[in-house]
């Protein structure tokens, strides 16, 4: 059953003194895919400043704009209208040697290798590779998937954007953008391609129409297994017509949202809300 959401992401920036310039980079703008259609997104930027787009290296698109004014704040708004539609049947399972073997002559290979985010110890891989004897690429993805929700519990304000997979495993909680590093970082570790998803997920499935909900962003993985396959360790399901992908990427480093530099002194972290009305 198809879906239509309505999605509100504002992120505000206040600075400690007037910030003399800014340059910036925003990544809120979902994707269309086949069983996801964006029908209308737009991006709009107080104090007013031009903006332009483009698509980047890993099919993000992407808005940026400057400030060069003096100002004392900053609020981003991404609006979107977005259709979705449940996954389909997956692929059959390739052999892992096939995996291997698209792995060494496609560019898959960027979604297997390690990335600072992404680099845990050779024991962990171990432990994954027991907990994945036997299995296919999509049986590995959920055992690997298993593991991971198992020991790191979801807590919102464990970790910061900064934490690697490691870290969240080591304290044994951390958020979704944790929880998908971890993933990566072993399925890899095994041989399979596997990509961080950033976006949206709504947070009730049976929400009634025309209801704001507050959400927040977040994010899943992408494993390779004869096409590219949506799996959330975070909520140990298949991606579906509540999720709304807005970038992929080895890591989050590639897709984040909000990026930029300015001048002026420090200031504290941006403020986010993200929210979600049904509307079909």
């Amino acid at each position: 059953m198809t879906r239509r959401l309505r999605i509100k992401h504002v992120t505000r920036v206040s600075y400690a003194q007037p910030a003399a310039s800014s340059h910036n980079e925003v990544r809120m703008t979902p994707l269309t895919l086949p069983a996801q259609t964006t029908l209308d997104s737009r991006v709009t930027i107080s104090p007013a400043a031009t903006t332009w787009s483009y698509w980047d290296y890993w099919g993000t698109q992407v808005t940026g704009f400057d400030l060069m004014d003096p100002h004392a704040d900053l609020t981003i708004t991404a609006s979107s209208l977005v259709e979705t539609s449940p996954p389909g049947t997956l692929p059959e399972a390739p052999a892992w040697a096939e995996v291997v073997e698209q792995v060494a002559r496609t560019r898959l290979l960027e979604f297997a290798g390690t990335t600072p985010r992404t680099t845990v110890p050779d024991g962990l891989v171990d432990k994954a590779r027991e907990a994945a004897a036997g299995l296919d690429p999509h049986g590995t993805a959920v055992a690997v998937s298993a593991l991971v929700a198992d020991r790191v519990e979801y807590l919102p304000g464990a970790t910061g954007v900064n934490t690697s997979a490691a870290e969240a495993w080591e304290q044994g909680a951390g958020v979704c953008q944790d929880i998908a590093h971890l993933t990566i970082a072993l399925l890899r570790g095994l041989g399979l391609p596997t990509r961080y998803v950033s976006g949206y997920l709504h947070p009730e499935r049976d929400a009634e129409l025309h209801r704001p909900v507050a959400g927040q962003s977040h994010a899943w993985i992408e494993y390779w297994a004869g096409d590219w396959c949506g799996y959330d360790p975070t909520n140990r399901t298949r991606a579906d017509e509540s999720h709304v992908v807005v970038g992929r990427g080895r890591d989050y480093d590639d897709v984040t949202p909000h990026k930029g530099i300015y001048r002026g002194v420090p200031g504290g972290p941006p403020e986010v809300t993200v929210e979600f009305t049904r509307v079909g």
